[in-house]
């Protein structure tokens, strides 16, 4: 007898869901491209043909009436509270591509409905899902490091061409959909490097360390309105302090550096994910670095659209789950607040998580 397979739907199938989302779903034996969504009816009709979708509309609520199982939310970053709220109500689980949202908020609220309902929200934090990410996770919290008492964090992306002019990605001339300016460019929608590229390193910092953030003072280097490159100092729930940093400054082609020093009462840990490099350095002289194959933290975002898969099916681990990406958003709008007013602190947004 065969199984009954998961229906998926995907909203805002632009450039990286065709390149990393859908081709990741239908790798999975268990799931039926059902429905998908995107604006421009050629380009919603070539995407829906290419992958074998059931139906296809402009309009996100007609693929979420079909009642899909699980949905991919991928469309611009100011659209997903709405889409994600009704996937979520309507009974699906979903996977959110991050930032979750620009107003903390509604990425708290999201975390409150998902609860409600029942459903597992995951966020498309790729970078938790590389190999020993979750063991490094695990060994902090069982005191690899004694207690956090501050961290690191930089990140610089080869995106300046993303979030300035309007070249954009060299892969984009070759892919399957080239995204709109607006996208990435347009700070209402949220644009620019904060929420573009800082919520990766955001999220895995909340991701190891299992911290809460208070307080945030940052300064942005702008762009014709769109921030480049950012530095921020927060305040940690625990007492612990962090300094975060970013830029969109790395050469198109070469990999992004990122980053992460974490120091405790035991000792420190250096995680190069540009180097696939880990590092633990303790006072009691037991000192470890960690076999990371090359290549092995190289980014891709497979594991959150498996991690949905499986979790549809009762199965798996979240490890990219809603209130980490709610605490993101809630950083990140502090930080862009904090920027305008010259640094002055600012207060982040909390939930209930």
């Amino acid at each position: 007898m065969t199984e009954k397979r998961l229906r998926a739907a995907v909203i805002g199938a632009g450039w990286y869901a065709a390149q990393n989302h859908i081709p990741a779903l239908a790798t999975r034996s268990e799931i039926e491209l059902d429905g998908i969504c995107r604006l421009g009816s050629d380009e919603l009709e070539r995407a829906r043909a290419h992958f074998g979708f059931a139906f296809a509309s402009e309009d996100f609520t007609a693929v979420l009436a079909r009642k899909p199982d699980l949905v991919v939310i991928a469309s611009p970053h100011h659209l997903h509270f709405e889409q994600a709220r009704m996937a979520l109500e309507g009974g699906a689980h979903v996977l959110c591509e991050k930032p979750m949202t620009i107003n903390p908020e509604h990425a708290w609220e999201l975390v409150r409905i998902a609860r409600t309902h029942d459903r597992h929200l995951v966020l498309a934090n790729g970078y938790n899902y590389l190999d020993q990410v979750n063991a490094l996770r695990q060994r902090i919290e069982h005191g690899a490091i004694g207690r956090i008492e501050h961290v690191m964090t930089t990140f610089i992306s080869a995106t300046r061409d993303v979030f300035a002019g309007d070249h954009g990605l060299d892969a984009w001339q070759t892919s399957f959909f080239r995204p709109d300016r607006s996208t990435w460019q347009d700070p209402l929608q949220g644009g620019g490097f904060a929420y573009g590229q800082l919520s990766h390193s955001l999220a895995l910092l909340y991701f190891l360390t299992g911290l809460s953030p208070e307080t945030v003072s940052a300064h942005s280097a702008m762009h014709e309105g769109v921030d480049l490159a950012n530095a921020a100092t927060i305040r940690l729930g625990n007492g612990a302090v962090a300094s975060i940093s970013g830029a969109a400054a790395m050469p198109q082609g070469a990999r992004g550096l990122m980053r992460l020093f974490l120091t405790g009462t035991e000792g420190m840990m250096t995680v190069e994910f540009d180097r696939d490099f880990c590092e633990i350095r303790r006072h009691d002289g037991r000192n470890e670095v960690l076999d990371i194959a090359p290549g092995a933290w190289i980014y891709n975002c497979k594991g959150p659209v498996n991690a949905l898969v499986d979790l549809a099916l009762g199965r798996g681990e979240n490890l990219s789950p809603a209130h980490i990406g709610a605490r993101t958003t809630a950083t990140i709008a502090a930080m862009l607040s904090s920027s305008k007013a010259n640094g002055s602190a600012v207060p982040i947004i909390q939930g209930v998580v």
